[in-house]
């Protein structure tokens, strides 16, 4: 019996410690390497608070952003309230059914707790390499704006126009960098790109500048061989937002410490390989792919610091797959060819009885992207994305814009091809687009205001913002031209009902 007494206590000791080590090394120094983070960088604590637009015409107090791009809103008479005016008229009021979220909330978390838990049992073999590896824990991620943002998407736009959340996303992007910066950095594409990972789980694209405001695209410059401009990155997100798309997920403008916050923390070997530093003294850095990744393409800082965009990363594909589609309207990307649309007047109607384009908003929402690619001046649209999803009932998302706001002298009509052959427009849109005409709700001063809330404003240049104002009126003249042609009835597309019958297209005043 004293055995069994014995041997009885030892397996209860040994049961618990083997409990005690379990909850030490998966619960105890976890959370104790969390509140080392917290302690060390208080940089995360603006998105814990509830953030204030930057210049966004909603109604919440302008307040909790520093520097000095806030400080120059704020010290004008007008301050942001040319937005918020803008922002509350009727026309950005409508109130719509309630669309379908693209994730539903359950799924996402147990997709992201699936992938915090295999990065965390990765973590094992990165602190033998003598790696510092981050550890993900439910309760950071589960709380973040990424996961807000994502799970806010719906049938009808990728945010909602008044909901702080995009603000608060905005935030997080200009004060969490220096201390959640990932260590997976890697480039991508023709041009180069940086992926960034977050300490909270979040990732972002960060596209470096190549061009200076200032620089026109020459005029010998092929579309498909432009510039890729992290500013006009930023400023289509901007419009895109001012017309009430809201189809371009969010940018806004960061600089980097290239040296503290990609070199030093990247794991990709590769990449790391390629910093050099230049006969100025400046650090650089190229990509190792395919296509256009060698020295005389790097980037570089000033010394260090290197200017870009930095855009939000939509829910993964295996939770929300989307479909890659041909633009009906696309260019051809050779140097002689020409494509039908550019050769045959009467394409729209061959466009008109071709899935997707015979039922639903799928042409219209083609033609609303027109609209927007002629305001930025961009060429380069050969495929777009919808989230499978929706299928055919979705949203087209406005993804790459870089190749915009290249020639503020030069109105490509080309672009406006949907729009002039086929002679339909939503009467939401046209609305929008006459309001942006007058002299209170000017396009030009609505893009200056709001720009100015960017950390890099000024973002574009006076001429790109003047000629903002002159491609609307080339927009509202083709639109005139097609309801003298064909009638009003058919060309404007009534998604609004009857709550502004009453309206006056010419005058946009209403009368209700």
């Amino acid at each position: 019996l004293p055995r069994l007494r014995d041997r009885s206590r030892f397996f209860i000791i040994l049961a618990l410690s083997v409990a005690f080590t379990v909850d030490l090394l998966f619960h105890i120094l976890p959370q104790l390497y969390q509140r080392s983070i917290r302690s060390q960088c208080t940089c995360d604590e603006p998105s814990r608070q509830s953030a204030a637009p930057r210049s966004w015409g909603s109604s919440h107090q302008a307040g909790g952003r520093s520097g000095a791009a806030q400080t120059q809103i704020l010290s004008q008479d007008s301050g942001p309230f040319k937005l918020r005016k803008l922002f509350s008229h009727p026309f950005y009021q409508t109130q719509r059914t309630p669309s379908d979220q693209l994730l539903r909330r359950k799924d996402a978390v147990k997709y992201y707790s699936y992938k915090a838990k295999r990065n965390n049992r990765q973590r094992k073999k990165a602190q033998e390499e003598n790696i510092t590896a981050p550890y993900y824990s439910s309760r950071v991620y589960l709380n973040s704006n990424w996961l807000k943002f994502q799970l806010a998407i719906d049938r009808d736009a990728l945010y909602p126009r008044s909901d702080p959340l995009i603000d608060r996303l905005f935030i997080y992007y200009d004060h969490s960098l220096p201390c959640f910066s990932s260590e997976v950095v890697k480039p991508s594409g023709i041009q180069l790109k940086i992926l960034l990972k977050f300490q909270n789980f979040g990732k972002a694209t960060f596209k470096p500048m190549k061009q200076k405001r200032e620089e026109e695209t020459p005029e010998d410059v092929f579309y498909f061989v432009d510039i890729q401009r992290h500013n006009a990155e930023i400023a289509a997100f901007h419009l895109d937002r001012i017309l009430d798309f809201r189809r371009v997920p969010p940018v806004a403008g960061r600089r980097l410490n290239v040296s503290k916050e990609i070199r030093d923390l990247t794991r990709n070997e590769d990449l790391k390989s390629t910093f050099f530093v230049s006969p100025a003294n400046n650090v650089c850095f190229f990509a190792r792919c395919p296509y256009m990744c060698k020295t005389e393409y790097a980037v570089c800082g000033n010394p260090d610091l290197l200017e870009g965009s930095i855009s939000a990363f939509l829910p993964d594909l295996y939770l929300a797959p989307r479909e890659f589609i041909p633009h009906p309207w696309k260019r051809s990307y050779t140097f002689a060819e020409r494509e039908e649309w550019e050769t045959n007047p009467r394409y729209c109607e061959k466009i008109k009885h071709t899935p997707p384009y015979d039922r639903g908003t799928r042409l219209l929402d083609i033609i609303d992207m027109a609209i927007f690619d002629f305001l930025t001046g961009n060429m380069d649209r050969h495929h777009y994305e919808v989230f499978a999803r929706f299928a055919k009932d979705g949203h087209i998302i406005h993804f790459d814009n870089a190749r915009g706001f290249g020639k503020h002298s030069h109105d490509e009509l080309s672009i406006l091809a949907p729009l002039a052959q086929c002679c339909r427009v939503k009467k939401s849109t046209l609305f929008r687009l006459q309001l942006l005409t007058q002299e209170d709700y000017r396009l030009s001063d609505m893009m200056r205001e709001s720009l100015l809330g960017d950390r890099l404003a000024p973002v574009v240049t006076e001429p790109h913002l003047l000629a903002l104002d002159r491609r609307l009126r080339v927009i509202l003249d083709t639109v005139q031209k097609c309801v003298r042609k064909h009638g009003q009835e058919d060309v404007i597309e009534n998604d609004m009902g009857h709550v502004f019958d009453g309206v006056n297209l010419n005058s946009t005043s209403t009368s209700r």
